[in-house]
């Protein structure tokens, strides 16, 4: 049965809808169909491009498209990313993990950078542990690579980039509300300091109680804020941002309990330098720093099973800190010639491996469960000499060039490769190739090739824990993969019809150890060929109405249990003061055959549908209300993992909430 509160948020968009048609005075928003199609991106380039001359496969968001979708962090926008989903599922339950054209591994095989800073480390290799939920309130544009980066951007490039540009000329106030004991608060503030100078800060602060599983007696809270200050100048920035997020209750490592803790924070400074920039040269430097922060536990037995007085806890207390050093150059030799060329120098660190743990024996320096070795609760364990081995530093340099040649009207090209050394763990040349031709007016043909690659991170090489063992003769991953891309625009309507195919190399998997244990280890166990078809437009229905649709189709089996066929649209409406949108995610069914009925079930999730929406009414010229809902009819559906008891983690349900902006 559809739940009323649904039907109650849609009869309420409908009502405005009624409302506002029939007032004809001119529209508020900024948002147009064509600032929706006018994009410049250089994340794939270092160039300035547009959709028509990019060679690569992008997708771009800007901050009032992102109001429109009704998302809460940039990770939800994944799913309307050809090629992309984003889910639950796999060790830390309540975090978002990638599925990358039809890859699903926890593993990094996407870079996630803010503001070009790297968040991927070296402990873990992913981002989202670390830094989860980036809100929406402190963006202004989320750019997406869908294929292969390491030409510019080196390892974990390995599927794509989603890098996040956050706010540096706003000033606005927001709260919300919502289900769930959702409360959110943001602040973004831009002032110039004098004719040289200016300054800007995002906070944004948000918590919830979360749902309540009846069947594990446990909620899914959060705890999370993000602050940042930048100052900017005529030749450089500095920039400098905290982050801190805290997940308790829900799935960690194998088990449900309100025993399970999540504490991840990260602190990041930027400061970039234009050293010079005229019409022939452009060379600017960077230094990135970043620390990480983790402290987790989950539940790996309870007491009835250890037949204990209390539940069996251990995780990760982790520290990593990298350091980046960077020079980017531009040479333009005439208007049919550029270079783009930079050097890179980075320390990564894994500067603390603790434990946090219920059971300890002091005496022997090791986890040990039995009633003399209760700590009466969980307790963090510094010096480990379990996890000795992850304390070590990878140092690495790169090198990369890029020629884009303009070799006729009609054709241009983009040739350049990357070289990345890793000491005593790895190298790797990733090459890349472009050829962009206008078929005709409105009609653009590209052929890409990129190959990408991810070096084994500490976790993988040295883990020693009661959930992974770590193998130290892993190799680096790699893929080749080849795009073709038809690309056509008009002034109301563009269109996107990629082909790829991903040669996938010496992949890392998890290889089970002991299964009723729920043990593994790492190794290079995989090589298999994923191609696909992603579609996605952009229509102008009216003068107030578009549409925008995609999807995403696998030729393939993916890589583990994973989507085969996915999509997403959204319609939007706009009149006089109210904006109305409607979007839908649709996943493909997902069946799994279970090696051992007496362990584990089979898992089968049928094919479904999430649907969500906003309406927003533009007061006044400087203040807004918007309602927007996550998953409106409340579906119930899981994510395969194949650790938990019986093969799925639950997704959110809904998300109603009520937003007051305020532009100052």
């Amino acid at each position: 049965m559809i739940n009323r509160v649904a039907l109650f948020f849609l009869g309420y968009a409908v009502s405005f809808l009624s409302v506002a048609q029939a007032n004809s005075e001119e529209g508020l928003f900024e948002l147009s169909f064509e600032e929706l199609l006018d994009v410049n991106i250089s994340l794939a380039t270092k160039t300035a491009e547009t959709r028509a001359s990019v060679p690569s496969s992008i997708t771009v968001f800007n901050e009032q498209h992102i109001s429109l979708l009704g998302v809460s962090n940039a990770y939800d926008l994944m799913n309307f990313v050809p090629g992309f989903q984003s889910t639950r599922g796999d060790w830390v339950g309540a975090v978002p993990k990638e599925h990358a054209r039809g890859v699903y591994l926890d593993s990094g095989n996407v870079l996630v950078m803010i503001n070009g800073l790297r968040l991927n480390e070296s402990s873990f290799g992913k981002a989202s542990v670390y830094m989860p939920f980036i809100p929406v309130e402190i963006i202004e544009r989320v750019e997406f690579i869908r294929g292969p980066g390491s030409a510019l951007y080196g390892s974990n490039a390995f599927l794509g980039v989603m890098n996040v540009v956050t706010k540096k000329e706003h000033n606005q106030v927001s709260v919300a509300v919502g289900e769930h004991g959702h409360l959110q608060g943001s602040l973004n503030v831009f002032q110039p300091l004098n004719e040289a100078y200016d300054i800007y800060a995002n906070v944004a602060w948000e918590q919830r109680n979360g749902e309540r599983y009846a069947e594990f007696d446990v909620r899914d809270p959060l705890n999370t804020h993000f602050i940042e200050v930048g100052v900017k100048w005529k030749q450089g920035h500095f920039a400098i941002h905290h982050n801190q997020t805290e997940l308790s209750e829900f799935v960690n490592l194998a088990g449900w309990s309100k025993g399970n803790n999540h504490k991840s924070e990260n602190l990041a400074f930027n400061f970039a330098y234009t050293w010079l920039n005229d019409e022939v040269w452009e060379v600017t430097s960077e230094l990135q720093y970043v620390e990480h922060q983790i402290d987790s536990n989950g539940l790996i037995a309870s007491a009835e099973q250890l037949e204990l007085e209390r539940d069996f806890y251990v995780g990760p207390a982790w520290s990593t800190k990298d350091a980046t050093l960077k020079l980017d150059a531009s040479y333009t030799v005439d208007p049919s010639l550029v270079f783009n060329f930079g050097a890179e120098y980075s320390e990564e660190e894994q500067s603390k491996a603790g434990v946090r743990t219920s059971y300890f024996d002091f005496v022997r320096g090791d986890i040990y469960v039995g009633e003399a070795f209760d700590q009466g609760g969980v307790i963090t364990v510094v010096d480990y000499a379990a996890f000795s081995d992850l304390l070590q530093s990878f140092d690495s340099y790169a090198a990369y060039g890029q020629a884009k040649y303009q070799a006729h009207d009609k054709v241009t090209l983009f040739i350049g490769a990357r070289f990345d050394e890793v000491k005593h763990i790895d190298n790797k040349l990733s090459p890349r190739l472009a050829v962009i031709y206008d078929v005709f007016e409105g009609h653009t043909l590209k052929l890409q090739y990129g190959e990408s690659f991810r070096t084994p991170v500490s976790n993988e090489l040295n883990s020693n824990d009661d959930v992974t063992i770590g193998n130290p003769n892993l190799k680096s991953e790699y893929v080749k993969t080849t795009e073709i891309v038809w690309h056509t625009q008009y002034d109301s309507w563009q269109a996107d019809v990629v082909v790829f195919d991903n040669e996938l190399e010496d992949f890392i998997n998890l290889v089970t150890i002991d299964v009723q244990q729920g043990r593994f280890t790492f190794d290079n166990v995989f090589e298999t060929s994923v191609q696909g078809i992603e579609l996605n437009g952009n229509f102008n229905l009216s003068a107030s109405t578009w549409f925008e649709v995609g999807y995403t189709q696998l030729f393939d089996e993916p890589f583990n249990a994973s989507f085969k066929r996915f999509g997403a649209m959204a319609l939007t409406h706009q009149v006089s003061e109210f904006q109305y949108s409607l979007n839908a995610i649709w996943r493909d069914a997902v069946f799994v055959e279970s090696l051992d009925l007496s362990l584990a079930p089979h898992y089968d999730q049928s094919s479904y549908f999430i649907v969500g929406a906003s309406v927003t009414w533009q007061v006044s010229p400087t203040q807004s209300l918007n309602a927007k809902a996550q998953n409106l009819f409340d579906k119930n559906y899981g994510v395969f993992d194949p650790r938990m008891p019986n093969g799925t983690v639950p997704a959110q349900g809904r998300s109603i909430r009520l937003q007051y902006n305020y532009t100052f």
